[in-house]
């Protein structure tokens, strides 16, 4: 399943593990196919590396390099017309257009208004794990829903 996660689910992920830990690693595993765009992927580094003050014990860089080298990079459909009330969550909407993605995953609440938008779904990281991710992902840390530990 081809799926686009947005920054601040993508980001909760990488620091805080839980059920947005869930996703990566039903990634890891290849239950999902994660679609980013160049864009996207520059969002994703810059809030990191912003973060990275904050939580010392986190280091999110083998996570971007993962992601550099197993996400499915697709060129974002045009966009002649603006679908979200914030301009910036357009990239999200064009990267699943360009990469045949069915889901947004987001908690964001301009992306959640346009659900449905030429038959994108956008579902919260909650939604999206109780209907496709039921068990937790080989690997993952039950307790708190990311990545195990090494």
């Amino acid at each position: 399943m081809k799926v686009v996660v947005d920054t601040n689910v993508f980001v909760s992920a990488v620091f805080f593990g839980g059920i947005p830990g869930r996703l990566l690693g039903m990634w890891r595993d290849g239950t999902l196919e994660l679609l980013l765009t160049a864009e996207i992927l520059a969002e994703y580094e810059d809030v990191v590396h912003r973060l990275r003050g904050r939580y010392p014990g986190v280091d999110p860089d083998p996570i971007i390099h993962l992601v550099v080298r197993r996400g499915t990079f697709v060129q974002p459909a045009p966009m002649a017309e603006r679908v979200c009330t914030d301009p910036d969550d357009d990239k999200f909407i064009a990267a699943a257009l360009g990469g045949a993605a069915e889901t947004v995953v987001s908690g964001d609440i301009h992306l959640k208004a346009v659900s449905g938008y030429r038959q994108i779904q956008v579902m919260s990281p909650a939604q999206f794990v109780k209907r496709y991710g039921s068990e937790p992902a080989a690997g993952t840390d039950p307790a708190k829903g990311g990545p195990a530990e090494p």
